[in-house]
């Protein structure tokens, strides 16, 4: 005999209604959050200008049928392609994450943040359009940084207590969520839709970390981000259109989300929702390289430097020992071949080599040319990787939260180098003053990849003014961007 299951509608699981108060009510009175907004803004941007670089991002980007027109459509910046929101989504969800060189945030979970611009940009740009195509005013910047503000938190405050990746699900399950929410509300949607909208991210099938692992690391785990900021979008406007939503899609026994893919485990909260993740963001500002290694190559640099001026080289070196934090061994503790650039920029060994055998690490040192070097999967296999026990603490510490690595290195000769620890990459809260002139240059470098010198210039002068900005309608902020 099977037992009665009742078929009475539950109430919203608690984390939907949390979610949607957040995105419809809450107020952000954070002056330094929406500085730090600016920032992402552009440096997301940044990256993604750079990415247009690399053939393997550009082609798959543009519409899904070629020569397809879509009126107000969104605009992809640094291109000359207007699409429906969710392809334009995908595109620059695609183009921000490839290099993996902007903004993280590191916990239980990882992941980056910024991934959700695609979803918040796309779609507060075609808004915009129709609404003027109307007679309508459109969003303005504020409301692109807002609801960053927003996607960040949702994401960073989910990945606080809840490791994702040890049910062997991805982060972009977060930047899905986080996107979702804030794009229904960006949208018009009430905070019923919201609630039904998040639901629905819950309920679809999720990504694995397949493609971001050894043996099987690939280019998936740089549009992966992409996708699902796009679906983000997808999901909210079948939503404000009438779809229904689940109320219980996490805590329904035996179907819900808790019980079929987070091994009967319910999530944990650190804090309550408000602006601390924008405030607390990590920047990729020196390296293209997986934050978990910023400050191993780092102290790369500084040891490279101190070869240079004893007459010494990387071909002196015997051994590397990098003292380190779990998160880091766990994901980028690699040896054996490696295939591709993406197995290349997730393996701390490669990372640390690099600067020391050249100086450099940018993001051409992954293709195929540059790891022909013999010479680098030699130094590789010299570097061991070892935990720190309070490395670890100190990165789960929500006071310090650093990112700590130790590199010590004995040469041919016996001579043992004083070691050299960073606990702090360039992109900390603690360094960001340190910081922000470099993302600035870095911004800079990147615009002229793609503009003339006169609209880098309009560009950079709108974008360092953060009233100007603040006050910018969404759609000529993106003119700004076309080529």
């Amino acid at each position: 005999m099977s037992s009665h299951i009742s078929n009475v509608r539950p109430q919203p699981d608690q984390v939907l209604v949390d979610i949607a108060d957040y995105v419809c009510d809450y107020e952000i009175r954070s002056g330094e959050a929406y500085n730090t907004a600016r920032l992402c803004l552009m440096d997301t941007l940044g990256c993604g200008l750079e990415a247009l670089s690399y053939p393997a991002c550009a082609k798959l980007l543009g519409p899904i049928i070629p020569g397809t027109i879509v009126p107000n459509g969104a605009k992809v910046p640094g291109t000359q392609f207007q699409l429906d929101p969710v392809k334009a989504a995908f595109d620059i969800g695609a183009m921000v994450r490839w290099l993996d060189f902007n903004d993280t945030w590191l916990a239980a979970e990882w992941g980056h943040p910024s991934d959700n611009l695609g979803g918040i940009l796309a779609a507060a740009d075609w808004l915009s359009r129709d609404r003027v195509a109307g007679g309508k005013p459109p969003l303005t910047m504020k409301d692109v940084l807002t609801a960053m503000i927003k996607a960040h938190e949702i994401q960073g405050c989910l990945a606080l207590e809840n490791a994702f990746n040890k049910v062997g699900l991805d982060h972009v399950i977060l930047v899905k969520v986080a996107s979702t929410a804030v794009v229904t509300r960006l949208l018009g949607g009430t905070r019923e839709e919201v609630i039904d909208a998040v639901s629905h991210a819950w309920l679809d099938g999720q990504a694995l970390r397949t493609y971001r692992h050894a043996p099987n690391t690939g280019s998936r785990k740089s549009w992966a981000a992409g996708d699902a900021t796009s679906r983000a979008v997808r999901l909210a406007l079948m939503v404000l259109k009438g779809e229904m939503g689940y109320p219980a899609v996490l805590t329904t026994k035996t179907w819900g989300f808790y019980d079929s893919l987070f091994r009967g485990n319910e999530f944990k909260f650190q804090r309550p929702y408000g602006s601390y993740v924008m405030e607390h963001v990590l920047f990729k500002i020196s390296f293209p390289a997986e934050f978990h290694s910023q400050t191993a190559v780092e102290a790369a640099f500084t040891l490279h430097g101190k070869l240079a001026a004893m007459g010494k080289s990387a071909a002196d070196i015997k051994k590397i020992t990098i003292r380190t934090h779990e998160a880091c061994i766990r994901i980028i503790d690699k040896k054996g071949p490696l295939n591709n650039p993406a197995d290349r920029d997730h393996c701390v060994q490669y990372m640390v080599a690099v600067p020391l055998l050249f100086g450099r690490l940018t993001a051409a040192d992954y293709e195929d040319e540059v790891a022909a070097d013999p010479r680098i999967d030699a130094l590789r296999e010299k570097i061991t990787c070892v935990e720190d026990p309070r490395f670890t603490q100190d990165y789960h510490d929500p006071e310090k939260r650093s990112i700590p690595n130790a590199l010590t290195v004995e040469l041919n000769d016996g001579t043992l180098l004083e070691e050299v620890t960073v606990e702090y990459p360039i992109g900390h809260r603690r360094r960001r003053a340190e910081g922000i002139p470099h993302l600035i240059e870095k911004f800079k470098v990147n615009l002229n990849r793609r503009f003339p010198a006169k609209q880098q210039r309009a560009i950079l002068a709108l974008c360092e003014n953060q009233e100007r900005l603040e006050a910018t309608p969404v759609n000529e902020f993106i003119d700004l961007f076309v080529i």
